[in-house]
């Protein structure tokens, strides 16, 4: 079904230790986005990007937890903007941007069905848990926890963010495609009751029946899910222009069919796709398969 689509720009790259994700949202317009969307037969508006601070105007204050004035402050704005954007009727596309912006964006999500008294289920696609804590974190970089600070765990400026705590239940929360997590993080995704679908899960069950059981947990009496997509989720041989890039991902196919059961479900509040670095990519090719990705969540068929 037609849908009203609001595309929001998020160029931050406070949350990372590597540079150039904050040029992502570029690379994904520069890709056609806008247009490709309007030929499934959407309706989209571009509100353009939300204003960041760039590391160089300030210091990055406590090491354990790197800008994290600033990273709070981006993902209060844009936690509004996203729940406006739903109160108005309209699906919110976020374009990162480092992964810290999905504190932003689930926090503007379940702000807007905690108004209806409904719980939202999460579906994380990506090589990393990002459920590290400044205690835990060995780099203090906030890309690494913002799924453990939407869960209630980290800096209060992120967990806390408009007033509520947690954005999201365990039981509702899947992580697919893992394959790369710190070791003192291993102990919180094994207590915190999130479901995990590592790469070997992948490998010995198929996508099909991975995204079938991961649908099920995140809709399991919640109002709708948000989706976020780390392209580092796809193995590198296809996403090459990745933050934090780890062989062994998912393959072409895998990706667009985890997207398409995702757009099948007609469920989705929110989708961000996040960590696209044009300064280490080939030809633009993330951000083109990017384009791609989003297209099948958003309902683009092969017939």
């Amino acid at each position: 079904m037609p849908q009203k689509i609001r595309i929001i720009g998020v160029p931050m790259d406070l949350g990372a230790s590597r540079r150039g994700v904050d040029m992502g949202p570029s690379a994904l317009r520069v890709a056609g986005l806008q247009a490709r969307i309007k030929q499934l037969g959407h309706h989209v508006e571009d509100m353009g990007n939300i204003a960041v601070k760039q590391a160089e105007e300030q210091h990055y204050g406590e090491k354990h937890a790197k800008y994290l004035t600033e990273i709070s402050e981006t993902c209060k704005e844009l936690a509004g903007t996203v729940q406006k954007a739903l109160e108005e009727g309209l699906l919110p596309v976020v374009l990162g941007g480092d992964h810290s912006i999905a504190v932003g964006t689930l926090s503007g999500v379940s702000a807007h069905f905690r108004k209806k008294e409904k719980n939202i289920g999460y579906i994380w696609l990506d090589a990393h848990g990002d459920m590290n804590t400044p205690e835990s974190s060995p780099s203090g970089n906030i890309h690494g926890m913002p799924l453990a600070s939407v869960m209630g765990y980290g800096a209060p400026e992120l967990v806390e963010l408009l007033g509520f705590k947690p954005k999201v239940q365990p039981q509702n929360v899947v992580l697919v495609g893992i394959r790369d997590l710190d070791a003192q993080e291993k102990r919180l995704v094994k207590k915190s009751g999130v479901h995990v679908f590592t790469m070997r899960d992948i490998d010995e069950r198929g996508m099909r029946e991975v995204m079938s059981d991961a649908l099920k947990f995140a809709m399991d009496e919640t109002g709708a899910i948000g989706v976020s997509l780390d392209m580092d989720f796809v193995d590198p041989s296809d996403a090459p222009g990745v933050g934090t890039p780890v062989r062994g991902g998912v393959t072409y196919r895998e990706a667009h069919l985890a997207m398409e059961m995702i757009a099948d479900t007609e469920a989705m509040a929110s989708l961000e796709i996040v960590e696209i670095n044009p300064v280490i990519d080939e030809h633009n090719t993330t951000a083109l398969l990017g384009v791609e990705l989003v297209c099948s969540g958003l309902g683009k068929k092969i017939l």
